[in-house]
């Protein structure tokens, strides 16, 4: 794959690469962007401004016998992405695929979802650290979606912070004690359900502290780390895997059924088993991630953590895996989505018919 550049009505070919910080770097800002093919007449670009880079996309449109493009977002060149405004490279590739099939058949790309950060004219506290956090997560994850949809940090958060009497506590004056008073008051869920909330409220105080550290308290991040540090850490560990680890035979079960009910949900069920991946990281993956020849797929690095550069980990899968994607593989371009599956359209009371395919968006439909 080669660079794009425009040079009047011709394009010209440069041998460099956009996905990487340091060789976007080295672009010089120009009034186009550099573009990099995704497949025949699609690209991927990158505007390179004076002060950040900006991620565009475009596709020939042979009703107007000219290339048509749009702005997908900002590069994560000065800050780290966020995937509502601001995206990594394989971020803005998966995003410009999906806006150039949409665009190519005539549907207007559905716009980000806007984050509304809820008000907090007074003291900042545990809840209103909570509910930026999760106004945050639910607008990430509507934004893969392309649909308005709830994060798992919303439905965690709501259940076990949002209506306790910690979520009142103003964070200049939170305490350890405060922190673990909380949990043996939720004691009584699942040791693994601890786990994720505890997780959850880690990741929303330490996100308000960061954005407002002038004005909490210095040691509030310590106060954080020993408040929530989750005790029996050995037998929280155990139980969540005991809690999470079929047999064999049980995960066969679930294949099975799976195919059983509908080809497409059972090629992502056999994904999920032979590699353990994440639902959001096999929603991302393409045609050209099988790698029939080896015997291996490549799958996408997950969005956990601030990860800044493209990575894929190889998995070696076997012959029945395959196979199972061989009839989604053949005949296609390697940039098209590797697994699709049915959009439906209800058209009366317990009535629905096919309208098109495309890519998983989501695990919830």
């Amino acid at each position: 794959m080669y660079l794009i550049g425009q040079v009047g009505q011709a394009d010209v070919t440069h041998r460099r690469r956009i996905q990487d910080h340091t060789a976007r770097s080295r672009l010089a800002p120009r009034q186009k962007p550099y573009w990099r093919q995704l497949s025949e007449g699609a690209h991927i670009g990158y505007y390179r401004g004076k002060r950040k880079g900006t991620w565009f996309a475009r596709f020939f449109c042979e009703q107007r016998k000219d290339y048509v493009s749009s702005a997908i977002g900002e590069a994560d060149d000065t800050r780290d992405a966020d995937e509502l405004e601001i995206f990594t490279y394989k971020q803005a590739f998966d995003r410009a695929l999906r806006w150039i099939d949409l665009a190519r058949t005539g549907v207007t790309a559905p716009e980000p979802v806007r984050v509304v950060l809820p008000a907090n004219d007074g003291e900042l506290t545990v809840g209103s650290a909570v509910d930026a956090y999760i106004a945050l997560c639910d607008a990430r994850r509507s934004n893969r979606a392309g649909r308005a949809l709830h994060s798992d940090a919303y439905y965690t958060l709501t259940r076990f912070v949002r209506v306790d009497a910690l979520a009142t506590i103003a964070l200049t004056r939170l305490t350890v004690s405060d922190l673990q008073a909380w949990q043996l008051r939720i004691q009584r869920s699942r040791a693994s359900s601890i786990q994720r909330v505890v997780n959850d409220l880690k990741a929303a105080l330490n996100a308000t502290f960061r954005k407002h550290r002038d004005k909490l308290p210095s040691d509030l991040p310590v106060t954080i780390e020993y408040g929530l540090k989750v005790e029996s850490t050995e037998l929280l560990v155990s139980v969540a895997r005991e809690n999470q680890i079929l047999t064999d035979d049980q995960v066969r079960r679930v294949v099975a059924a799976a195919i059983a009910r509908d080809e497409d949900l059972g090629r992502l069920v056999v994904l999920l088993a032979a590699t353990g991946a994440r639902f959001s990281q096999l929603a991302r993956m393409r045609v050209g991630d099988v790698q029939a020849d080896y015997g291996r797929v490549l799958v996408p690095q997950s969005f956990k953590g601030k990860k800044r550069s493209v990575e894929y980990t190889r998995v070696q899968v076997g012959a029945d895996t395959l196979a199972a994607l061989a009839t989604v593989t053949a005949g296609r371009p390697p940039s098209a989505p590797l697994l699709e599956h049915w959009r439906m359209r209800q058209t009366g009371p317990m009535a629905w018919e096919r309208v098109e395919r495309g890519p998983w968006m989501a695990s919830r439909r």
